[in-house]
C-alpha cells in the first residue's frame, strides 16, 4: 500500500479485491509525464469538487493534476454482482451546477482541466429537469456543459419536440447509452441552436436546386428481442451554417448536403403508420 498525494488530499489506492464487487485488485496509471492519471480507491473516500463533496471509489486527473472524472462506484458486474446490486448502493449527492443546486444519484461527474463542470452521468432510471436553449426538459444518462457553464448538450428522457433549421423535430434516442454524459443525442451550437438532433419520429424532406424532393426517414432493422420482428434505426440530423448532415443508418457515412440551393423542412413521421405490418416492441 502506497498513499497517492494530489491537489485533492493524499488517496489510498486500491490493494485489496473481495469475491463480489472487486474481483481483480485494478492499478494506479500514470500519464507520459509521470503525473498521476487515475486512482482505484481502497475504500470509498469523500472528494472534495468545485461543485460539490462527492464520495468515490474511483477518480481521473488531467495531466495539470485537475480532476477529470469522479466515480462513486467502482464494482465490477458479474454473475456474482449484478447492477442491481450496485445500484442499491447508490445514494444521492447534492451538486452545484451552473443551473442551480440538484440532488441526484450519478454514475460519474466529468470535469476540464480548468476545473469548470464538462459533464453528470446520471444512474440508470434518473432523470434530470434541465433548463436548455430550446426550454426547459427532462434529460436521462447525462447532461454536457461548455465551459461558461452553459448546456451543450443532453439526453432526452422523453421524445421532445426541439425547433431547428428545418423545422420542429422530435428529438429521442431510443438505442442510448450511458457510458458517460460527454455526448448526447440533442446537441446546442454556441448561440444556442440545435445543430444535432437523433430521431425516430421525424421525417426530413430536401429540395435540391433541380427541383426534386427526396425524403429522409429513419430505416428499420431485426430486433435485438425477436427475429420475427423490426425496430426503429434512429436517424441523426446535424446543422451547421453551411451544411446539413444526414445518416439513416450508423454504419454508413452520412449524406452531406449544402444548405444553399437545398430547402429543408421537417414533419411528423410514425413508422407504425408507414409500416402497420410492423412492430415496434423494443424501441418505442
Amino acid at each position: 500500500m502506497q498513499t497517492i498525494s494530489t491537489q485533492y488530499g493524499e488517496l489510498i489506492p486500491q490493494h485489496t479485491s473481495d469475491d463480489l464487487r472487486k474481483r481483480d485488485i485494478l492499478p494506479v496509471e500514470y500519464h507520459a509525464s509521470g503525473v498521476v492519471k487515475s486512482v482505484p480507491l481502497e475504500e470509498q473516500t469523500v472528494i472534495v469538487t468545485p461543485i460539490g463533496d462527492i464520495p468515490a471509489e474511483l477518480v481521473s486527473f488531467h495531466e495539470n493534476g485537475t480532476l477529470n472524472r469522479v466515480f462513486p462506484l467502482n464494482g465490477k458486474l458479474s454473475g456474482y454482482w449484478s447492477q442491481d446490486d450496485e445500484a442499491g448502493l447508490s445514494r444521492p449527492v447534492t451538486l452545484a451546477t451552473p443551473f442551480g443546486p440538484i440532488r441526484t444519484r450519478i454514475m460519474s461527474v466529468g470535469f476540464y482541466d480548468d476545473r469548470s463542470l464538462r459533464s453528470l452521468t446520471l444512474w440508470p432510471g434518473e432523470t434530470l429537469s434541465v433548463p436548455t436553449p430550446a426550454g426547459p426538459m427532462e434529460a436521462r444518462v447525462g447532461v454536457s456543459f461548455t465551459r461558461d457553464g452553459r448546456v451543450r448538450s443532453l439526453e432526452p428522457a422523453k421524445p421532445t419536440v426541439v425547433p431547428t433549421r428545418a423545422g420542429e423535430m422530435t428529438a429521442f434516442d431510443p438505442d442510448a447509452v450511458g457510458v458517460n454524459g460527454d455526448v448526447n443525442s440533442l446537441v446546442f451550437d454556441d448561440e444556442g441552436k440545435v445543430c444535432r438532433v437523433i430521431t425516430t419520429l421525424t421525417k426530413l424532406t430536401v429540395v435540391h436546386p433541380d427541383g426534386h424532393t427526396v425524403c429522409h426517414v429513419p430505416e428499420h432493422r431485426e430486433s435485438l428481442c425477436s427475429e420475427a420482428e423490426q425496430e426503429v434505426v434512429p436517424m441523426c440530423v446535424e446543422f451547421d451554417s453551411e451544411t446539413v448532415r444526414i445518416r439513416t443508418n450508423p454504419d454508413n457515412a452520412p449524406l452531406v448536403l449544402p444548405v444553399e440551393g437545398h430547402v429543408f423542412f421537417a414533419e411528423p413521421y410514425l413508422p407504425q403508420l408507414a409500416n402497420p405490418f410492423v412492430e415496434l416492441h423494443c424501441s418505442i
